[in-house]
């Protein structure tokens, strides 16, 4: 997925259209009952980042739907009411008024966005009361402190940036020269490198080098970058960027090693870079859809199944894992399924492994459940993991 910005551009977001309705959270309700659990989301289903919404959505939908073939939650079936909402946050506002106060969703579940999310926030956490559960986007001042009923699943791009640090330290890089899109979002990310290079690899240097956001041509940007000779490059680059970057330093006979967080390994990376992207490197949030590992081969079957048609690429997994963690905690509830359950749960989880994300651990004062990325590399034309999850040095 391709960032949108800190509140608008870097941690993308997906919604639903709807209209009003005042509301109360919490309370035993049709979203509590003891057959089912009704939660809501909001996707771009439609408009200019529906080629990210509707993978997200079709993962987490087809979790859902095989653990209501399965029996569901402790015999409660999952009731998910998704929304499209074009991925503008007064339209998802208007979504949440309707899934809290017309739906009574218990708690809204593997949604998207940073801007979106973060537009919801007055009415759906603190005037309702309704929890949000592993919202893909986010940002640190979502945690740090932790806000009541907000949970996260997604490392931060700025851990993710200090991944890739710590990776090029370890392989040897003495001069970095960090590509990265201008808006303010893609620096903040960018800034994260160099502090945690020094900490690596001491005697290594990391340079910033800004390019203007959505740029098509990178011949004289690669160029440029090849004359100050960098050792490793890493690249905070929407996906379709990134893939013209390395392009480019192929057709420029430029070799040296790249990186990239997130949203640069994607399948349309290497759609769009073709035999360019092959040894590229890049950090995930989850393993890569095409290891053979059982819970991965879970995921492809269950979206051959449910969602036929979509492919089962990084971000069907993204919506996927945040689903499954959803479920896993949910299953942890004794009694009634309410907000406030729920909540008490996700505060008491430690240890939960979905198999295709890091192990999450929530608790009172920690919110975020996990700042572990996978790397993964592309090899033969497909991303694939490489080693397991780990954790980043603190920034800082």
């Amino acid at each position: 997925m391709s960032p949108v910005s800190r509140r608008q551009v870097l941690l993308g977001g997906l919604a639903g259209v709807a209209l009003t309705a005042a509301g109360c959270g919490g309370g035993k309700s049709a979203a509590a009952s003891d057959t089912e659990i009704t939660i809501g989301a909001w996707y771009p289903l439609t408009g200019a980042v529906a080629a990210s919404g509707i993978p997200q959505h079709a993962g987490a939908d087809a979790y859902f739907k095989m653990i209501n073939d399965k029996g569901g939650v402790n015999g409660r079936k999952i009731n998910w009411i998704v929304k499209d909402n074009a991925f503008d946050a007064q339209q998802t506002v208007q979504i949440a008024r309707e899934l809290v106060g017309q739906d009574k969703v218990v708690a809204i579940v593997a949604a998207n966005g940073t801007a979106q999310g973060e537009a919801t926030f007055p009415f759906v956490l603190q005037q309702s009361k309704v929890p949000i559960f592993n919202e893909l986007g986010g940002a640190a001042t979502w945690y740090t402190p932790p806000r009541p009923g907000l949970f996260g699943v997604q490392t931060l791009y700025e851990d993710q940036a200090a991944a890739l640090a710590a990776w090029a330290g370890e392989d040897g890089a003495k001069k970095v020269l960090v590509v990265h899109s201008d808006p303010a979002a893609f620096v903040n990310v960018a800034n994260q490198v160099a502090p945690v290079l020094a900490k690596s690899a001491p005697t290594a240097t990391a340079e910033k080098f800004p390019v203007k956001f959505q740029t098509t041509d990178y011949s004289p940007v690669v160029a440029q970058v090849k004359a100050k000779q960098p050792d490793a490059v890493i690249l905070i680059l929407a996906s379709p960027e990134a893939a013209a970057f390395l392009k480019e330093a192929k057709l420029q006979g430029f070799s040296v090693p790249a990186y990239g967080y997130a949203p640069t390994a994607a399948a349309s990376t290497l759609t769009l870079a073709a035999g360019a992207a092959e040894g590229f490197k890049a950090v995930q949030l989850v393993k890569s859809p095409a290891d053979s590992d059982p819970a991965v081969s879970e995921f492809r079957d269950a979206m051959a199944k449910y969602a036929s048609g979509q492919t089962a690429d990084f971000i069907a997994l993204w919506g996927w894992a945040a689903a499954k963690i959803f479920v896993q905690i949910a299953q942890t509830v004794t009694g009634d399924i309410t907000a406030q359950s729920l909540t008490d749960a996700y505060q008491q989880a430690s240890k939960i492994d979905s198999g295709v994300a890091p192990v999450m651990s929530f608790s009172a004062t920690n919110h975020l459940g996990t700042r572990a990325v996978q790397k993964v590399q592309v090899k033969g034309g497909q991303f694939v993991s490489v080693g397991d999850f780990f954790t980043p040095p603190e920034r800082g």
